[in-house]
């Protein structure tokens, strides 16, 4: 495998396991599209024009509030803003920060602000066709969305929905469709459980016997391909452990450069980043040569977000489990971004929470590869930016760096191959072999030569730079000493 490719046991992901093969028409069920649209309002087809209003809600008294100190509502705003921008003829037609109380409360709205909203809605179906609100919180009630729904005469989307709306549209593979399928089943049967409490058949929502039969089947079905999926990624990383390939997962938030930093590191000529939330949702491995010509497999993974159920990425744990079991981990931080600190604090959180879950909820068991913290997007800062905390750490433990200008990447790559020759017990050493003899083609098999030179005492021999583990050395001894 050469640096610049995709990793050819990746690609057999679809072909060993037969996901490309497999009968996904089970997916494609009308009956359960309608039960989805009823608790999500959403459609298969995105392609449908939209005009969203925006309603970004946040609790006034910072006493109050679960989010972190340095996110304001206009932050906030503009993340929800780039969510609707995600998705092809979506526009916003307007949007706008509330205050409010509490988000707990039935109605979310008070009755002073809920006249003005109406106001404001009459007014904008004036100007233009709005066809759906957006509360930009992690998920409504359906009580809430009810009581929204029926004073708004709109269709009313959290951002769960939308963000499962973008999922849907991403999701070209067959693993990507099966882990997106199942993403949206919590919220189904979240939204009927609640609506149940709440006299749904007065309401006009509820799940017949049937329906939920039709959950529950869909559901079986799921479980038993991702846990496919899931036995299949093992022999994967299996596979990749014999033949020796170090493995750096990277993650970070959406949108964060993640592969943009890939392209930049193995100069891999396919890899397309987009500036997309949510572009990349399955894991692949790309080749790419750290600076001692030793092969590094990149793990490309989904982005995160905060203020959404944790159940929702819990259903990518099939291919996340690539990046809490790699070798080392690189946090890909979008350091011109208002909130990176606190999309720094929400991945790292995640990251704690899927090696709890993957060690099966014991905490002792749970596992950490080192962690590379890489700050991208440094060009795009201005120049009187004061620094934030965490951009004041010491470069030994955090890179600068810009994957689009190609710049801070050589002293990234050293501390990778530094990080990585640690982790899986590599060293760097000379070897003093026959010019051209077996030895010298066995060492360019098995492990990575540096660089070689003449011996200046013997011209018969060469001297090779090489990387190599312990366990291969002495393979080595025991063939030719």
């Amino acid at each position: 495998m050469q640096a610049g490719q995709r990793a050819d046991d990746d690609q057999e992901l679809s072909t060993a396991s037969g996901a490309d093969s497999l009968d996904m028409r089970f997916l494609d069920d009308r009956a359960y599209d309608e039960v989805a649209g009823g608790a999500m309002r959403i459609s298969r087809d995105v392609a449908t024009a939209q005009q969203v209003l925006i309603l970004q809600p946040y609790v006034k008294w910072s006493a109050k509030r679960n989010t972190p100190d340095d996110v304001q509502p206009n932050d906030q705003l503009a993340e929800a803003t780039a969510l609707i921008h995600s998705l092809p003829n979506w526009k916003v037609a307007r949007g706008l920060k509330v205050p409010l109380e509490s988000l707990e409360r039935k109605t979310l709205f008070g009755s002073g602000k809920m006249a003005e909203l109406k106001t404001l809605i009459t007014d904008l179906r004036q100007e233009q066709q709005l066809t759906c609100l957006f509360v930009s919180k992690g998920t409504l009630s359906f009580a809430q969305k009810h009581f929204l729904e029926s004073e708004f005469r709109l269709p009313v989307l959290d951002r769960y929905s939308v963000v499962i709306q973008i999922l849907r549209l991403h999701a070209t593979s067959a693993e990507a469709r099966l882990q997106v399928a199942m993403a949206e089943l919590p919220y189904i049967w979240a939204q009927a459980k609640d609506a149940s409490m709440t006299q749904t058949r007065r309401q006009g929502y509820s799940l017949s016997d049937l329906q939920k039969e039709i959950l529950r089947t869909r559901e079986r079905k799921l479980r038993a391909e991702l846990e496919r999926v899931r036995r299949q990624r093992q022999l994967l990383r299996q596979k990749r452990k014999q033949q020796n390939y170090p493995i750096a997962a990277v993650v970070g938030y959406t949108n964060a450069g993640k592969t943009s930093l890939i392209k930049a590191l193995t100069v891999e000529d396919s890899l397309q980043p987009r500036n997309q939330l949510f572009a990349t949702l399955d894991v692949t491995a790309h080749a790419g040569l750290l600076p001692c010509n030793l092969q590094l497999i990149y793990m490309d993974t989904v982005g995160f977000m905060s203020d959404l159920p944790t159940g929702l990425f819990e259903c990518f744990v099939a291919t996340l489990e690539d990046a809490m079991l790699a070798d080392i981990i690189i946090h890909v931080q979008d350091l011109s971004h208002p909130c990176h600190a606190a999309q720094r604090a929400h991945v790292e959180s995640t990251l704690r929470s899927l090696a709890f879950s993957i060690a099966g909820g014991d905490s002792t068991a749970s596992h950490m590869p080192p962690i590379i913290n890489v700050y991208n997007k440094c060009d795009l800062l201005q120049s009187n930016d004061p620094p934030s905390v965490v951009e004041q750490e010491s470069t030994t433990t955090a890179h600068r760096i810009s994957a689009r200008a190609l710049t801070g990447l050589d002293p990234l790559l050293e501390d990778i191959e530094r990080q990585v020759l640690a982790v899986t017990g590599r060293r760097k050493l000379q070897m003093r072999v026959p010019n051209g003899g077996p030895e010298m083609a066995w060492i360019y098999k098995n492990a990575a030569v540096v660089y070689t030179e003449a011996d200046e005492q013997n011209p018969e021999r060469l001297l090779m730079q090489v990387v190599i583990t312990q366990r291969t050395l002495e393979q080595f001894k025991r063939q030719f000493c």
